[in-house]
């Protein structure tokens, strides 16, 4: 006879028997009422796979379409992210320009990939190659993606430009705002338990 798993509180470190739970369950510390794991359902993480495909979708048009239009008398101009990050690597601000770059542009990219990856494949029934490095890297990127702060720094930016200049917020802004939106609910709706409990059974 096996002997009962144990978990142990990441608030406490109390150790807990890992018991059977109900469909949806969840198993909290008896010592501090944190989260301790809760029951793995078939269906988890279908919600988040289909607002990673969503999110991926506006991430797509984020990046390609204008971000904003400023006309200063009678002269008009629109910026995508990817020329707003040149614009700083060419003013000599290339700190700024790489960490708009890894914050908005990479770090949401891989984070998305990564989720749809192997999301994908667990629901097929496989095993993703590189799943497990991959779900260790999306839980180590999350405080790195920044898409929300930068949304609110472009409307602080708008505000104050609308003082000189027409401004004409582009797709790509909506398009960030409704990505930060889908970010936040599919990392919300991600159940790593799940996904790992899931790959035990198919290894």
């Amino acid at each position: 006879m096996s002997a009962p798993a144990l978990v142990a509180c990441l608030e406490c470190d109390l150790l807990h028997r890992q018991a059977r739970l109900p469909a949806g369950g969840e198993a909290r510390c008896t010592r501090c009422g944190a989260h301790l794991f809760r029951s793995a359902r078939p269906d988890a993480n279908e919600l988040a796979l289909a607002l990673a495909l969503a999110a991926s979708i506006l991430f797509v048009a984020a990046n390609l379409f204008p971000l904003l239009g400023l006309e200063v008398r009678g002269t008009r101009s629109s910026t995508t992210l990817l020329d707003a990050v040149r614009s700083l690597w060419d003013d000599e601000a290339r700190a700024v320009a790489v960490l708009v770059f890894v914050t908005t542009m990479l770090v949401p990219a891989a984070e998305l990939f990564g989720l749809i990856w192997v999301l994908t494949a667990l629901r097929r029934g496989a095993r993703a190659w590189g799943a497990v490095p991959m779900l260790h890297f999306i839980e180590s990127v999350k405080p790195w993606g920044m898409v929300e702060v930068f949304v609110l720094g472009v409307l602080v930016s708008l505000v104050k430009l609308a003082t000189i200049a027409t401004v004409e917020p582009g797709v790509a802004l909506y398009s960030f705002g409704a990505l930060m939106a889908l970010i936040a609910a599919a990392a919300a709706a991600f159940d790593a338990e799940a996904a790992w409990a899931r790959l035990e059974a198919i290894r």
